[in-house]
């Protein structure tokens, strides 16, 4: 009877870990999403993930702004995010279900890249670019 029970528990908790496994490596859906960082920080009370949000704007000039918000594992994509915060940038994520509490971030989207948007399109042909930062220099 103990060796069944044991046997029980042992199958639950690699059924468990399986689990586990799957959703983490397995993203429900994966997308590409272009707009401004504009909150981006690490959070956490034991598990600490880096957190975002952009903001996208569907055509510039509009007050309608949509926020997408973000987690981020990687180290190296969450120093290329620290480097280019307030300039226009796509972010490469995936989404991922079934992952239990926030320890895995308090999102479901998990960024896994980032890309630098040199221009910004209005229409075919024409584009306003995404301008440097203005030095101290010029101030």
């Amino acid at each position: 009877m103990r060796l069944r029970f044991a046997l029980s528990v042992l199958v639950l908790a690699l059924m468990l870990a399986a689990w586990f496994w799957f959703a983490w490596h397995w993203s429900y859906s994966e997308g590409e999403r272009a707009g401004w960082v504009q909150k981006f920080s690490r959070k956490g009370w034991v598990c600490k993930t880096w957190e975002g949000e952009l903001a996208l704007v569907s055509l510039p000039g509009t007050s309608t702004v949509e926020k997408f918000q973000f987690t981020v594992h990687d180290e190296a994509t969450a120093e290329a995010i620290n480097k280019v915060m307030g300039k226009r940038v796509s972010l490469h994520y995936g989404e991922k279900v079934g992952l239990p509490g926030s320890c895995f971030g308090e999102t479901r989207y998990f960024v896994t890249g980032i890309t630098l948007t040199d221009e910004i399109p209005l229409a075919p042909g024409v584009v306003v670019p995404n301008l440097p930062p203005a030095s101290a220099a010029s101030r």
